[in-house]
This record gives C-alpha cells, sequence and structure tokens, in this order.
C-alpha cells in the first residue's frame, strides 16, 4: 500500500517509527507492506516512488525542521492540495493539529484525498466534528473508506469496538471520560485539594495540557469526540454546535469534596443517548468503572440486552494514536485486498 503522510508532527513521526520497527511483522502477519512515498509537513515535502527512508525522513525533520530538504527527494513549500491529487498513493493519511473553527487545513486535506479516489485516516478530530455526515456521503459516493479510529480514545478501539465486537446489539447510548488533560486535572484537585489553575499549570508543565488549553478544558475536545461516537455509532447525524458543552473551569475544590464524601468523583462526562448530546463535570460513583484516574479514557456503551459495557485504555499519545492509524491501514488493506 502506497501511503501519502500529511503532518509530520508528533504523531506522524510516532507513525514513521512505529512503521519502522514493526514492518516486517505487519507483512508477516496481515500481508500488509506499507511504502510511505510522500510526506507533507508545513514547510515542505518529500516524495520517492519506491517509498521513503522513513528513518532518514525522522533525521532530516529533526535536523532542519522540514523534510523538505530530504536528500533529492525533497522540496520546499508546496500546496498540501497539489501532493494529495497528484501523487500516485492508494490511502491518505491525515495528522494535521485539529481545528474546531473550520477545520481546515485538514478539511481540505481530507477533501483532496477522497476526491482523487484514495482511502483516508486522519486522527483529526476538526473536520469529522463540523462536517463528519458529509464526509462520509462523500467517502460513500466514491466507494472508499474514511477511518478515524484515532479520533476518540488514541490506541484505545472505543469506535472498534462498538463497530466489530457490538453487531446486532442495539446501543442505546454512551457515556464517559473521553480527555485525559480534564481527568489529569480533576484528579489532581482531588488528590491535592488543590484549585484548577495549580492543577492546570501542574498538567502544561507534565505536558498533558496545551499552553493553550482551551478546547480540553472549556469541554470542546470532548464534544468533538461526542459528534464522532453520534454518527458512527448511534447513525445520528450531528455537528458540533448540536453539543450542550460546559467545561471543568468553575469546578471548584468544594464541589469536589462533596462529591468525595457521598462516595463520588467529579468527572467530565460526555454523553449521548437518543434525545441528548451534552458535556458537563458530573458526579460518578467511585464503584462505577468509569471512575479512573488521572490521563485514562473510559466508555460504557449501554446496551438493550447485553447491558453496560465499559473500555478503559489510555486516550492519547503518539505511539497509542499511530497505533490506531496502523490498525486503520490494516482494515482497509484487508477489505479491498490493496
Amino acid at each position: 500500500m502506497r501511503i501519502i503522510l500529511v503532518g509530520f508532527g508528533n504523531v506522524g513521526r510516532s507513525l514513521a517509527r512505529l512503521l519502522i520497527k514493526e514492518r516486517d511483522w505487519l507483512v508477516k502477519t496481515y500481508g500488509f507492506d506499507p511504502q510511505v512515498t510522500t510526506i507533507v509537513d508545513r514547510q515542505g515535502l518529500s516524495h520517492d516512488d519506491s517509498g521513503l527512508d522513513l528513518d532518514l525522513a525522522l533525521k532530516t525533520k529533526e535536523k532542519y525542521g522540514t523534510v523538505g530538504k530530504y536528500p533529492r527527494k525533497g522540496e520546499r513549500r508546496t500546496t498540501n492540495s497539489r501532493a494529495i491529487a497528484e501523487e500516485e498513493a492508494e490511502a491518505l493519511v491525515e495528522t494535521t493539529p485539529s481545528n474546531f473553527q473550520d477545520g481546515e487545513p485538514g478539511m481540505s486535506n481530507i477533501k483532496q484525498g477522497l476526491s482523487s479516489g484514495k482511502h483516508v485516516v486522519t486522527v483529526n478530530k476538526g473536520p469529522l466534528a463540523l462536517a463528519m455526515p458529509a464526509l462520509l456521503e462523500m467517502a460513500a459516493h466514491k466507494n472508499i473508506q474514511l477511518r478515524f479510529s484515532g479520533t476518540v480514545g488514541g490506541g484505545t478501539p472505543f469506535l472498534s469496538l462498538a463497530s466489530k465486537c457490538l453487531p446486532g446489539e442495539k446501543i442505546l447510548g454512551v457515556h464517559g471520560i473521553l480527555n485525559g488533560t480534564t481527568n489529569y486535572i480533576l484528579t489532581r484537585m482531588e488528590d491535592e485539594s488543590t484549585g484548577y489553575q495549580r492543577a492546570l499549570a501542574e498538567a502544561q508543565k507534565k505536558g498533558y495540557a496545551e499552553s493553550d488549553p482551551t478546547n480540553d478544558v472549556e469541554g470542546f475536545d470532548t464534544a468533538a469526540k461526542i459528534v464522532i461516537v453520534a454518527n458512527w455509532v448511534m447513525k445520528q447525524r450531528i455537528r458540533l454546535g448540536d453539543v450542550e458543552v460546559t467545561g471543568i473551569s468553575k469546578v471548584t475544590p468544594q464541589r469536589l469534596e462533596h462529591a468525595k464524601r457521598s462516595g463520588a468523583r467529579i468527572k467530565l462526562i460526555g454523553r449521548l443517548t437518543e434525545s441528548i448530546a451534552s458535556v458537563a463535570p458530573e458526579e460518578v460513583a467511585q464503584s462505577d468503572p468509569l471512575c479512573v484516574p488521572g490521563t485514562l479514557n473510559a466508555l460504557t456503551f449501554s446496551t438493550e440486552h447485553a447491558g453496560d459495557v465499559t473500555l478503559i485504555g489510555h486516550g492519547a499519545g503518539g505511539d497509542q494514536t499511530a497505533s490506531a492509524i496502523i490498525r486503520d491501514l490494516v482494515d482497509i488493506r484487508s477489505e479491498y485486498l490493496l
């Protein structure tokens, strides 16, 4: 499978390292031989029809800050749309940062990939949160795949659990913790009886929170994931603006202490039923499987006959998210025998 990789930040580089490490195993186990023929970053691109040397691409990026300096096969700035449309490949992997305002540049990258007949694997939540129904329709019209398992839960297969492990079971709703940053902050506030600002600063120092943490702490990241679950699992055509969102910035130590005295913890919960799509801090009983600490994520699927099914795992991280990309690529290869 020939792959165009757009975005060579933390996730893109983690994917390259994982492909180097696991290529022989992937070929032996799945007959999946990935060849990254094009890598695009903000300043340039590198291309080789026979497959780029990923180790050299990583070293080039580290030394020069761009793969545009890749020896003899690199070039400085070009448009993403041109590279995606013109380069021959079966799949586009899109790993640019999420943008919940207009979805760019990921929105254009995904549309260009689909319109040029390439399967698309993305970990970018922005385009899906804003236009998932339209993007899925576009993929279906082209009879190609749009995959995004890494957008919800990172390497933890929340979406795959619903589609592959619960077929034939009616899912009535889902609810859970879908953002490790806020879960870490709330855990630290509870354990240390400290205020929100101090816990946030600690999360930023450890790299769990961005310098601008708005998307996480105000609940937009969780809301985007609820949109993805709604469209993919519950078959609801909703967008980010349809989700009622309340973040954690107003949660006080007093509220946390009150919940603790009643045997509960405050968690930022994304909730979805046939009539509700919301994100808000809620009390979760300490005996509930959802009551996980630190940066863990947990999602409960409420089913008609099997009852509640809860999956717990790490929701972020370069290696974890890269593993989800490979999972999607292997699925595509298996279905289409590329």
